[in-house]
């Protein structure tokens, strides 16, 4: 055998156990990767299993109570709280949970704002330079916080200090809900401010009550208008038995006293007036307008073909007559006579507020009164925008 021969032979098996060894290192290395990939795939599906994981069916069953009210939705946020130091989900959280807020009756308080701000983990959201300060540093939290304090700008909750700490704490003093929280303070006591008619943060539920408070802020028009409290029982023959709210000036019965006999008045309504998230149904005793009079006739200085005036100095009949200004009562589309607030907002309610309306003002039995009632017959205090339409909608 020649020596290339023996040699190619030895070379041959060198490849061949080289290459089994690559085969085998390749083998063994395939099989640990496999494992490996076994390994985190069993951890990660052990993570999809953990109870813990935020998802919107445990949110929701956190807020899953009967009872709703303050004292369980601070337990629900309290529960949440006391998960763990991350707090994962803490955005679904609060987003949820302000979604629920008016249900619980907690959508007016500060305190519960507060709270759920106090949810997100301080410190580690808090921008270092100026990029990060500008590109909104963890968005999704920036966002969440954006939109709790748009909720209460839309509910009238304004913020104090105590909210400006915890924004500061959460993304630092020149973050976007820190500017927004500024904004909030800048126009808010303006608005809160703005209306001479000032309201309790809370109105009363009580019909009777909310009925006062609108007839007397609609008669701060006219300082010598009176309230007056009427009862339908008074009346003979009275259909319903309920309370009624009236309103009325000395100008206006001065005003009634001078229409003429012959020409009827009519009863509007219900107009609404708003107290905050209540709203009143309320009526008006309104006469046809009165035909403007005619703008004062404007002579020229310079025109000498009056004589007269010149040398004697007496002016013309038209010249010397004075034009009455009309009073607030009386306006374009109409001359306002009284308002009035009903119990039942009732056809025979209004008919008992006219005759009840007799005894102050006489000339009312000489008036022919029409009702133009523009809306169906039953309760219309206190109800919900929402409500009302849907009444509204189901009686067309």
């Amino acid at each position: 055998m020649s020596a290339p021969a023996s040699l190619y032979r030895v070379l041959s098996r060198v490849v061949i156990s080289s290459s089994s060894c690559r085969a085998s290192l390749s083998s063994a290395a395939s099989q640990k990767h496999s494992k490996r990939n076994l390994t985190s795939s069993t951890l990660h599906s052990a993570r999809k299993e953990d109870p813990l994981e935020e998802t919107s069916l445990t949110i929701r069953s956190l807020f899953d109570s009967k009872e709703r009210n303050k004292g369980t939705f601070v337990a629900a946020c309290d529960i949440f709280m006391k998960r763990g130091p991350h707090r994962r989900g803490h955005v679904e959280f609060i987003y949820s949970a302000l979604k629920l807020m008016e249900d619980y009756g907690v959508h007016k308080d500060l305190e519960v704002y507060k709270r759920l701000l106090n949810l997100m983990p301080k410190g580690k959201m808090v921008p270092t330079n100026v990029f990060q300060i500008e590109f909104m540093h963890y968005p999704k939290q920036q966002q969440c916080a954006i939109d709790c304090l748009e909720q209460m700008e839309m509910n009238g909750v304004m913020p104090d200090t105590e909210m400006e700490h915890i924004l500061r704490n959460l993304f630092g003093k020149m973050s976007h809900p820190v500017r927004k929280f500024g904004r909030m303070m800048y126009w808010m006591p303006k608005f809160k401010n703005a209306s001479p008619w000032i309201l309790p943060q809370v109105v009363p539920n009580d019909a009777f009550e909310l009925a006062k408070m609108a007839v007397e802020r609609m008669c701060t028009v006219d300082p010598s208008s009176t309230i007056t409290i009427y009862q339908t029982s008074e009346v003979e023959d009275a259909l319903e038995d309920t309370w009624i709210v009236s309103g009325q000036s000395t100008v206006q019965q001065e005003l009634l006293e001078k229409h003429p006999p012959g020409e009827s008045i009519k009863v509007e309504g219900p107009f609404r007036i708003h107290l905050r998230n209540k709203s009143v149904g309320y009526f008006v005793l309104r006469a046809e307008a009165k035909p403007k009079p005619p703008p004062p006739s404007r002579a020229v200085i310079d025109d000498v073909g009056s004589i007269k005036s010149w040398f004697t100095g007496e002016l013309e009949p038209e010249e010397t007559l004075l034009t009455q200004p009309c009073s607030v009562h009386e306006q374009e589309d109409g001359t306002i006579l009284a308002l009035c607030v009903t119990g039942t907002s009732g056809r025979d309610s209004l008919l008992s507020w006219i005759r009840l309306l007799e005894k102050s003002n006489p000339c009312l039995a000489r008036i022919p009164v029409l009702f133009t009632q523009a809306s169906p017959i039953g309760e219309v205090i206190t109800v919900e925008p929402e409500k009302h339409h849907d009444e509204i909608t189901a009686a067309t």
